[in-house]
């Protein structure tokens, strides 16, 4: 079947394009292809690696050992999981703590009441925080946020602190937080912020009764990304709680404390450092594959949550 279209003729081969286009995009295609097979192979094969280890782990230790009150030292074949896992929640509750109300405000103000020139100049300088090094960052927790504010305001002696991390931790999340809500925000159509303005409403109104609840899928998934972002945090933890090499058990968060990053990073500072028990460098593995159990759930979870509350307009 053809048509003309003034002088030429026009066929399946013509609206096909040329031979040498079409080689083109099958070539981007495959290479497309094997870019996101290859990153699934990847994830794949670390996981295998991570879960292999792991299960060499658990089956040559007594079980008893993952639930003891001495706490985690893994070179003495102490494996205490509630002394790491407890330092993990501190510095998530700290850290959101923080992110929170600061992240979320920010995103309300660029969103809502900024102008746009203001937005423009202020977005970059929020989301500069992210570029912040983890270890200055850790350093400043040391240094600054826990002699001038945990100890000061909870009356503590302590130079190291779970509190300190995670408020350090919590400083590092609040450009991902705000970032990713104010995006959200920014997406609600403007013809619903229209609609209640012209019934009366304010502008703090019209933000928390139209806009947030329109916007809550994007808020929830900036929340999560900052739980997500603070439970994978090293250097600040490693630097402001203190524990190298293990920690008893301690369910003080204004005392030095483990968690399971720092219990990763303090193990395997080099190969050559990873010595004691037989089950010391396995207990690594273990570790990370209970860290990508931990955050694969938590995806998982607010995946869920956000196509369940998800509004599309």
């Amino acid at each position: 079947m053809a048509t003309t279209t003034g002088t030429r003729a026009l066929t399946l081969d013509t609206l096909r394009g040329s031979a040498r286009r079409r080689r083109k995009e099958r070539l981007v295609r495959s290479l497309l292809l094997l870019s996101a097979g290859l990153t699934a192979a990847i994830s794949v094969a670390i996981v295998l690696a991570l879960a292999s280890e792991a299960i060499r782990f658990f089956t040559n230790i007594d079980v008893a050992w993952l639930w003891t009150d001495r706490g985690w030292f893994p070179r003495r074949n102490l494996f205490d999981l509630l002394t790491i896992f407890v330092g993990t929640l501190y510095i998530v509750a700290f850290a959101m703590l923080v992110a929170t109300p600061l992240g979320l405000g920010a995103a309300i103000y660029l969103s809502e009441y900024a102008r746009p020139r203001t937005r423009r100049l202020l977005k970059p300088v929020v989301e500069v925080l992210a570029s912040i090094p983890s270890v200055a960052m850790g350093f400043f927790a040391l240094t600054v946020i826990n002699p001038g504010i945990v100890q000061t305001l909870f009356d503590t002696t302590s130079t190291f602190t779970l509190a300190a991390a995670g408020i350090g931790v919590g400083i590092l999340t609040v450009p991902l937080v705000a970032s990713v809500a104010e995006d959200a925000m920014h997406a609600v159509p403007r013809d619903l912020r229209e609609a209640a303005y012209g019934i009366g409403a304010k502008r703090s109104t019209v933000t928390r009764k139209v806009v947030v609840p329109a916007a809550i899928s994007g808020v929830v998934a900036a929340l999560i990304l900052g739980i997500s972002r603070a439970i994978g945090e090293t250097m600040v933890v490693a630097l402001a709680a203190g524990a190298t090499g293990g920690s008893p058990r301690n369910f003080d968060p204004f005392a030095p404390g483990q968690t399971m990053t720092g219990a990763i990073s303090s193990l395997a500072i080099g190969s050559d450092q990873v010595r004691g028990a037989d089950q010391a460098f396995n207990s690594l593995y273990f570790v990370g594959i209970m860290l990508f159990l931990f955050t694969f759930g938590l995806n998982v979870v607010s995946q869920r949550y956000v196509r369940k509350v998800r509004r599309r307009y």
